[in-house]
C-alpha cells in the first residue's frame, strides 16, 4: 500500500434544504472539494458515495450528471453512520492500491426532521431488540449506556451535561454548524430530558448536508501542493459477537477495537493527538468515547470534562467543529465532515475555532450495526 494524501474539502452548511435535492447539495460539495484541490472533473478517476437514507438512488451516478459524467466507476455506500467516512475509505483503498492516482468521495443525506431513531435506512427483520432491552432507538440506547458509565464509575448527569455545554460553545464559531446557540449548563440541564440522562441539548438534530474530500497518491498530491496532508490511517470494523448482543448494545468495544487496529496502522498513540473528532450523537456517547480512544484511563472521562482538557485550548480538543450535537446528523454525510474538520485544522484553516499547532488528528464515526472507522491524519 502506498501513501495517500488529503489535497481537498468541501463542505455546505448542514440545516434543511427542501427545496433541493439529495445529489444537487452533494454537487455542491463536490465542486468545492475540487475547487479547493485546483481539479477538474478530468483529473478524477473514481467517485465513491456515501448515501444512506437514498442508498438505492445511485446518488454516486447522479452526482455526476450534475458536475460531469465522464466514464469514470462509481461505489455507492450504506454503512449506518460510517457510510461517509466509509466512502472515504473506498476511496482512500482504491489510490492506496495503486489502482488509481486521483479519486474523490462524497457524502451526502436528505433527512429533513425524520429523527435519530434506528441508526440505519429500514428494518433488518428478526429478534427486535425493543422486547429484550426496552428500547432498539438510539436514545434509549444510548441513554441506558450513559446510566451504566454512571454505575461503574460514578459519573454524574451534571458532568454529561457539560460535554454538550463544551460542543454547543465551539459552535458559534462553525459558520458550517447547523445551530450556533451558546447553551448554558443550567439551559442544558432543564431542557426535557428525551432518554435519561440526555436532554434535547444532549441529543443530535438532524437535517441535510453534505461533504466531499479529494484524494491523491503522494506522488500526485506534489503536483497540486507543497502540503500534503497525508492519511496515515482508514480503518474499518465491525462488532465481535459475544453473548451481550442479546441484552444491551454494545457501543464501547466497537471503538476500543477499531482505535487499537487505527494506532497500530499510523504509527502514533493517542498522546500524539492535537485534536479528535468523534462520534457524539448524544453527550453521554462522547463521554464513553474519550476511554474508548485512549484520551483518558477508564473511568476517568467525566474528571477530563470537569478540567476542561477538551475544550479548545485544552490538553486534547474534541468535537471543536461544535460535534454532531450543534452542527447536526446528516447520516451519510457525517463521516466525511469530520475528517475535513481535521484537515482544516490541520492546515491551519478552522478560523476562530483553530486549534494551534494542529499537526495530527483523528476523526472517529460508530454506526451501531455495526461498522466503526476511524481515520488519523498528519501533517
Amino acid at each position: 500500500m502506498r501513501g495517500v494524501a488529503m489535497v481537498g474539502a468541501g463542505m455546505i452548511k448542514f440545516g434543511r434544504y427542501p427545496e433541493k435535492a439529495v445529489h444537487e447539495l452533494a454537487a455542491q460539495a463536490a465542486l468545492l472539494a475540487m475547487q479547493d484541490a485546483g481539479v477538474t472533473m478530468r483529473d478524477i478517476e473514481l467517485l465513491a458515495s456515501g448515501n444512506l437514507y437514498q442508498a438505492s438512488a445511485m446518488i454516486g451516478q447522479r452526482i455526476l450528471k450534475e458536475i460531469g459524467q465522464t466514464g469514470i466507476p462509481v461505489i455507492n455506500v450504506a454503512n449506518a453512520c460510517a457510510t461517509g467516512s466509509t466512502a472515504f475509505r473506498e476511496a482512500y483503498t482504491a489510490v492506496a492500491s495503486g489502482a488509481y492516482d486521483v479519486a474523490m468521495c462524497v457524502g451526502s443525506e436528505q433527512m429533513g426532521k425524520m429523527g435519530l431513531l434506528g441508526g440505519g435506512g429500514a428494518s433488518s427483520g428478526g429478534i427486535s431488540p425493543e422486547g429484550i432491552v426496552g428500547s432498539g432507538l438510539m436514545p434509549a440506547v444510548f441513554g441506558q449506556a450513559g446510566v451504566e458509565h454512571m454505575r461503574n464509575h460514578g459519573t454524574t448527569a451534571e458532568q454529561f451535561a457539560k460535554i454538550a455545554v463544551k460542543n454547543h460553545k465551539h459552535s458559534m464559531h462553525n459558520p458550517y454548524s447547523q445551530y450556533q446557540v451558546e447553551m448554558s449548563l443550567e439551559d442544558v440541564m432543564n431542557a426535557r430530558t428525551v432518554a435519561w440522562p440526555n436532554t434535547l441539548y444532549m441529543c443530535c438534530p438532524t437535517g441535510d448536508g453534505a461533504a466531499a474530500a479529494i484524494l491523491m497518491s503522494m506522488d500526485k498530491a506534489k503536483q497540486f501542493t507543497t502540503e500534503p496532508i497525508k492519511v496515515l490511517t482508514s480503518t474499518l470494523t465491525s462488532d465481535p459477537y459475544t453473548e451481550r448482543d442479546l441484552t444491551m448494545p454494545d457501543v464501547n468495544t466497537l471503538t476500543k477495537n477499531a482505535s487499537k487496529l487505527a494506532y497500530e496502522d499510523a504509527g502514533v498513540g493517542a498522546e500524539d493527538l492535537d485534536l479528535v473528532e468523534l462520534h457524539d450523537c448524544f453527550a453521554t456517547a462522547e463521554m464513553l468515547h474519550y476511554e474508548n480512544l485512549g484520551l483518558c484511563g477508564e473511568g476517568e472521562a467525566g474528571k477530563l470534562i470537569d478540567a476542561k482538557e477538551t475544550y479548545v485550548g485544552g490538553r486534547i480538543p474534541v468535537n471543536a467543529s461544535g460535534g454532531l450535537l450543534s452542527k447536526g446528523h446528516p447520516l451519510g454525510a457525517t463521516g466525511v465532515a469530520n475528517i475535513i474538520e481535521i484537515y482544516w485544522h490541520i492546515k491551519g484553516q478552522a478560523g476562530n475555532r483553530q486549534v494551534e499547532g494542529a499537526k495530527t488528528g483523528l476523526a472517529h464515526v460508530i454506526g451501531l450495526g455495526s461498522a466503526c472507522t476511524i481515520h488519523i491524519l498528519q501533517k
